[in-house]
């Protein structure tokens, strides 16, 4: 029996240090989300006053055929805060009808676009600022509520010291590969920071399902340190102001708010890198987890590359490296298939399988692609 050189050694190493890293993020930090518990909080004595705030531009489509879902929602107490950007299509009119029948919908309009703020984050901190209630809840005018529980659910996880809610925002399901990858990379984002914050190690939220008390926004200087980002209205915000004591999670099926995806490859890429440009901001501990998960897959899959190249030269001293290639494939699988049926994303379990490579090799090609400046619309 042929004894591996230094090379086939060094393969067959960072394989399995690879290995052992994935091991401790999936039991350590995924497997809170794949099978904690979540129970319902206890029943508020009474409904907290909520305000629901939506920045849009140019959304009249949306509007329409969100808006009434989200203002019949079953709450006793609440207004929705529509901020009309700059819109010139027919949102103004549209919405101008809508106060006509909800006496709840507060509109507040942006006559001119103020080219030195890009993104929503202008709008949305006056939507905030003109909210009446003291919990608001945020979303998009694409977004539509799973039900009509949304704002009485997601309200009543403020108990205790709660002052954030961190929800799931998934996207629509539609045909075609796109969808797939929009929807896979959704739930990869979500795997990740919703553990995270299970763990005692919130970094983010999405906006288009993320609740917080106005105190905390005014508090600290809601999104002045990063205005001068595109995105990170959401993120970098709960990135500065969550911690364990502070944030809750939200899964429940009729609190998650769906909206449109991006129906291409090009448009999602575009998306991402936006999306993407916001983690080098991060807290240093919350980069340093999210780099070692990353860089330990990459380095998962080129080490198994490289060692099924030198197969012929390791022989029997494969026999470790293949029981921790099983050990992880059905750890993942198993993972994926609670995480994903949690989030009621199950049929993607098979996409995922076979898909995660390739995707490990995306996103860095998306983050070093060259930087194109990207506006809100």
């Amino acid at each position: 029996m042929a004894t591996p050189g230094i090379l086939e050694i060094s393969f067959i190493s960072l394989f399995l240090l690879a290995f052992l890293i994935q091991m401790i993020y999936y039991w350590g930090f995924f497997s809170r989300l794949a099978f904690k518990k979540m129970q319902a909080p206890d029943t508020p004595k009474e409904n907290i006053p909520v305000s629901v705030v939506i920045a849009a531009r140019n959304e009249y489509r949306h509007l329409s055929e969100n808006l009434p879902v989200i203002l019949e929602q079953d709450y006793p107490n609440f207004e929705v805060v529509v901020v009309n950007h700059a819109s010139d299509d027919d949102s103004q009119e549209l919405l101008k009808d809508f106060q006509k029948k909800y006496k709840h919908l507060k509109v507040v309009h942006i006559e001119k676009d103020l080219n030195f703020f890009k993104g929503k984050k202008f709008p949305l901190s006056l939507g905030i600022k003109s909210a009446t209630h003291e919990t608001l809840l945020l979303t998009d005018a694409d977004c539509r509520p799973n039900s009509k529980s949304w704002i009485k659910t997601m309200a009543a996880q403020y108990q205790n010291k709660a002052q954030m809610v961190l929800g799931y925002g998934p996207y629509f399901t539609e045909k075609g590969l796109a969808n797939r990858v929009v929807r896979y990379d959704t739930f990869m984002v979500a795997l990740q920071y919703l553990s995270f914050a299970l763990a005692g190690k919130p970094y983010m939220g999405v906006g288009r399902n993320l609740s917080y008390k106005k105190e905390l926004f005014l508090k600290n200087k809601g999104f002045t340190s990063h205005y001068n980002l595109v995105s990170g209205d959401d993120d970098l915000f709960v990135s500065k102001v969550a911690n364990k004591e502070n944030t809750v999670v939200e899964l429940a099926p009729d609190t998650f708010v769906y909206s449109e995806p991006k129906h291409s490859m090009g448009a999602w890429m575009t998306q991402k890198k936006r999306h993407l440009s916001t983690g080098s901001h991060y807290k240093s501990g919350t980069r340093f987890l999210l780099g070692l998960y990353g860089s330990s897959m990459a380095l998962y899959y080129a080490a198994l590359l490289a060692m099924i190249a030198l197969l012929p030269l390791l022989n029997f001293w494969m026999i470790i490296p293949a029981a921790a290639l099983v050990l992880r494939f059905f750890t993942r699988l198993l993972i994926h298939q609670k995480v994903l049926t949690r989030l009621h994303e199950k049929h993607l379990l098979l996409f995922s399988l076979w898909w995660e490579p390739v995707y490990i090799l995306i996103i860095p090609l998306i983050a070093i692609r060259r930087s194109k400046s990207v506006q809100w619309k």
